[in-house]
Parts: C-alpha cells; sequence; structure tokens
C-alpha cells in the first residue's frame, strides 16, 4: 500500500548505529594505547564493560524497565568506554568498577535513563573517582618509549589485581606524572615551561610522546566521525579553536608560564574530549550556535583550569560546569521558526 500521509522517508538512524559508529572511531586511540601503554586498558574494559551488565540488569530490573532494549543500544558501552580511557590503564580493579557504577546510578538512571540525564555520564564518574582516588589516579603508566619497558598482559593483570608490580621492576619504573601534571607542579616550583619540556622526554616540537600519539589516533577517529556525519562540526571546532586560541595568546604574551598550542592539543585528553565526549547529544546544546557556544564555553574552562585550577587538566570538570548551562544556551539560541516574522 503507498502512503498517504507523511513521513515519507526514514534516515535509518538509531541510538545503535550510532555508538557503533562512535566504537569504530576509537579503534585507532586504543590501538595506540596498547602500543604505547601496554595491555592494561583492555583489562580496565573488560572490567567496565562486566560492572555494566550487572549494574544496568539490577538499575532496569529496580525501575521496571525491558533490560534487552536498553542493554543492547550500546549506550552504556560508549560510557565505559570514555571512562576506561581517562583512567591509568594498571590503577586497581576497584577504581573503574566503582566509577561506572557511580556513572550509571547518579550520571542516567537516577534521571530516568538515557536521553533525560543532565550530566555526562562518563565525565560524572571520572571526576568520582578522581575526587575520591586521589592516589590511584596518578599513578600513570608511562609510555614504553620513555620507561623502557612494554607491559605485558599478565603483568598488567597483576598489577590490576594484586596491586604487585613485575618482580624486576619498580613502581617508579614504569608509572609517573602525566606531561600536564609534569609541568603544572614545575610552575609551582619556578620552573619555567620551556625547561620542563626540555626536560620530561618531549620531542623537538615540545609534544609529549605517548600521550600525543593517542590524541592524535583519536583526531583520525573523529575526522571519519565528521566524514560520516556521526558528530556536529560545531563541537570539535568550537572547542579546539577556543582551546588553541586562548593558548595562543597567553603563550606569547609569557613563554615561560604558558605552555604552546601543541602541548595544550596533543596532551590530556582534549581529542577523546573534542570528537567523542563533548559531542554528547543528550548533554550538549541542541541547537547550531548553542552547540558552539558549548564547545567554546568548554575549551575556555579547560584552559582555566590546567593553568589556575587544582587539577592538571581539568576536561571532565569542564564538561560537567557547562552541562549545567545547556538548558540557558538553548533557550537563547533557538533559530527562528520559518515563515515567523516578529
Amino acid at each position: 500500500m503507498t502512503p498517504t500521509t507523511s513521513p515519507f522517508a526514514h534516515n535509518a538512524s538509531s541510538v545503535r548505529k550510532l555508538m557503533m559508529q562512535v566504537q569504530i572511531a576509537a579503534i585507532p586511540a586504543l590501538l595506540a594505547h596498547i602500543y604505547f601503554f601496554g595491555y592494561g586498558i583492555t583489562i580496565q574494559w573488560g572490567l567496565a564493560v562486566l560492572t555494566l551488565i550487572i549494574t544496568e540488569y539490577a538499575l532496569l530490573k529496580l525501575r521496571g524497565r525491558p533490560v534487552m532494549p536498553y542493554l543492547t543500544d550500546l549506550s552504556g558501552v560508549i560510557t565505559v568506554t570514555g571512562l576506561v580511557f581517562c583512567i591509568p590503564p594498571e590503577s586497581p580493579w576497584w577504581v573503574i568498577v566503582s566509577g561506572v557504577i557511580f556513572a550509571l546510578v547518579f550520571g542516567k538512571h537516577l534521571y530516568g535513563g538515557l536521553g533525560y540525564n543532565p550530566f555526562n555520564p562518563a565525565m560524572l564518574g571520572y571526576a568520582f573517582v578522581l575526587i575520591s582516588f586521589p592516589a590511584e589516579l596518578t599513578q600513570w603508566t608511562l609510555p614504553s618509549d620513555v620507561s623502557g619497558h612494554h607491559i605485558g598482559f599478565m603483568e598488567s593483570f597483576q598489577m590490576i589485581f594484586t596491586g604487585h608490580t613485575p618482580n624486576d621492576l619498580g613502581l617508579d619504573q614504569i608509572t609517573g606524572a602525566t606531561p600536564l601534571d609534569q609541568v603544572k607542579t614545575a610552575l609551582t616550583q619556578g620552573t619555567p615551561v620551556f625547561a620542563s619540556l626540555d626536560s620530561a622526554n618531549f620531542n623537538d616540537n615540545q609534544i609529549p610522546y605517548g600521550w600525543a600519539s593517542i590524541n592524535i589516533a583519536f583526531l583520525i577517529g573523529g575526522l571519519w566521525m565528521l566524514y560520516s556525519r556521526a558528530i556536529r562540526w560545531q563541537y570539535p571546532v568550537g572547542f579546539l579553536g577556543a582551546l588553541a586560541g586562548v593558548a595562543f595568546v597567553f603563550h606569547s604574551l609569557d613563554p615561560s608560564q604558558y605552555a604552546p598550542v601543541s602541548f595544550h592539543l596533543l596532551s590530556g585528553g582534549v581529542m577523546l574530549a573534542a570528537f567523542f565526549i563533548i559531542t554528547d547529544p543528550v548533554t550538549s546544546s541542541t541547537t547550531p550556535m548553542g552547540r558552539f557556544i558549548y564547545a567554546i564555553g568548554i575549551g575556555l574552562l579547560v584552559y582555566i583550569i590546567r593553568n589556575w585550577g587544582a587539577y592538571p587538566d581539568g576536561i571532565a570538570f569542564a564538561i560537567l560546569i557547562m552541562n549545567m548551562f545547556v538548558p540557558l544556551i538553548d533557550q537563547y539560541t533557538q533559530p527562528r521558526v520559518v515563515g515567523y516574522k516578529k
């Protein structure tokens, strides 16, 4: 029978399809992470997915919702994937487990499930473990080209579940501060930025090894998502443009106190945030101009927190703060209705 009323077409889009595209786009970063940091992230991801299944099942049963449709839409997998990339790959098993539980309970189901949560669940879970377990979150595994040792699967398994390092290695040999943390600590001790960059295993362009490769891998995956129209361009352009712009201005004014643009763009979780986190359609603005303003706000807040805040990166807190402003941004950036004249 030929339809006689609209709609006549459907774009075949679905939550599952979108989430699968995001997961595929993260594969280059996963491979780069394994190459530079070892297999710890695969163990953490397995723990996170197992925790996700158990927690989602229990919460959906408590809420009287069907289990399989919500488990198979892959929205929870995206949450745990974003969280896994934010924590040290050899952190204790209970860090990722508690982070995932907090993210799902207080970042998703407490508000009614997917589509109703005002805060990004992955960043809410990360902020929780960052505040709750600061010591564990600062023991980052060093890239293999820095430590001289590529951590194997069983070595990662041992560190995650027992807390013991391999017999021939000490904790200080394979873990250390991130580039952002190292530069921030050096500044508090009076060491100028260029001096700490020159002595911190960075290359000639002052881009940190390992961490830069992860960001470049996320950039590649993000560009593919832009090409496939899985995400909107306003998010990465607004966020990266704001962060790069303010970093350029301050570095030009005082290179001894403020790191160069390349350092800010290729360290920490910048590319992860730009293409995989702030693009969450539920917790971000829904208007074209609103998305741009939302992304710019996150970029500015990240720079402020990095330079004058208590945390070396600050992406999670910047996103959560801007999540609170989304309703206001949407209210004042609604496009004019076609055919309506004020």
